[in-house]
């Protein structure tokens, strides 16, 4: 299992480290344990954790109350509890986002 994803009972949660206020929404590598997201949002009044939920629920086609901030509302660090995605898919992925054929 990659660093920045932990199994939390039936649940996972993943390790988010942030980057606001980017040009676009996207991950591009793993930093000190956790997954490195861009957000195309400021951090202000809750937008760029409402963005990071929804990029995480669309990428992995799951309904957005499936994907819960449990950790971080303040913070670059952040954890995810995600419900619903089976720890195979999520390593895919995590691997998909990582690939450097992925980036641009």
């Amino acid at each position: 299992m990659p660093s920045c994803l932990t199994r939390h009972g039936e649940r996972l949660w993943l390790a988010v480290s942030v980057v606001p206020n980017a040009k676009r929404t996207g991950a591009d590598a793993l930093h000190d344990g956790a997954l490195r997201v861009r957000l195309a949002a400021p951090p202000v009044d809750g937008k760029a954790n409402d963005v990071l939920v929804h990029w995480v629920a669309d990428e992995l086609d799951l309904p957005r109350r499936a994907v819960t901030l449990v950790r971080g509302q303040t913070a670059r660090r952040k954890w995810l509890e995600i419900d619903g995605a089976q720890e195979e898919v999520m390593r895919a992925w995590l691997e998909r986002l990582l690939s450097p054929t992925s980036r641009p």
